[in-house]
């Protein structure tokens, strides 16, 4: 059977999942059990198959829990990273841990498994692109830099409000997918990345 992983159960995810997930089993991990318990329900109400799972995106022994959780189900054929914390939800260093730091080590373990033709997509942010042109050393290293340093470099550690942590957490979520296309591509899968961004409709 195909697996789909949505990590983080909110709207955008559920309905990408609805999309890709027919006819397999969706796995629905959420730092908040009780949210991805809810989301699987209404799921299963409209004939998906689930199971859900606590997970902590900042933490790559929970992501691959994950992993092992749906392995137990067939192949993993569908990523989706709808998980993270805003500017307004956690400190820098929490927002570090999770957004940059958690994404880029999901991309590493879900690259190790994904099924050949398999899929996998981050929601980033339109928040990434407004931090502006970097330096080219900085975008380097966002997007090469050994995950387990991501943290640790220079500048990452010179962040110090929420919005700049979120922004540049972003901007690093875009290089590293570019960064492991090429690795998922070797498996014979695909990954990418969106910036929702809202739009406002003005009717006079």
């Amino acid at each position: 059977m195909k697996v789909t992983v949505l990590f983080g159960a909110g709207s955008i995810g559920l309905a990408i999942v609805r999309r890709v997930a027919a006819g397999g089993h969706i796995v629905l991990a959420d730092y908040n059990e009780q949210n991805a318990r809810a989301a699987a329900q209404t799921l299963e109400n409209a004939g998906f198959t689930c199971s859900t799972i606590q997970a902590d995106l900042g933490s790559r022994e929970s992501i691959q829990q994950v992993i092992a959780h749906a392995q137990q189900f067939g192949d993993i054929y569908h990523l989706v990273n709808a998980a993270g914390v805003s500017p307004s939800q956690a400190p820098v260093s929490e927002i570090l841990r999770v957004d940059m730091y958690g994404t880029a080590v999901l991309l590493e373990e879900f690259g190790k498994v994904i099924a050949n033709g398999g899929s996998g997509i981050v929601i980033s942010s339109q928040s990434g692109h407004r931090l502006g042109a970097l330096p080219q050393e900085q975008s380097d290293a966002l997007a090469i830099t050994p995950t387990e340093e991501l943290l640790s470099l220079d500048f990452v550690q010179a962040i110090s409000d929420t919005l700049k942590a979120y922004q540049y957490s972003k901007r690093c979520n875009v290089l590293r997918v570019m960064m492991e296309a090429t690795r998922w591509g070797k498996r014979g899968a695909t990954i990418n990345s969106i910036s929702p961004y809202i739009h406002a409709v003005f009717i006079k």
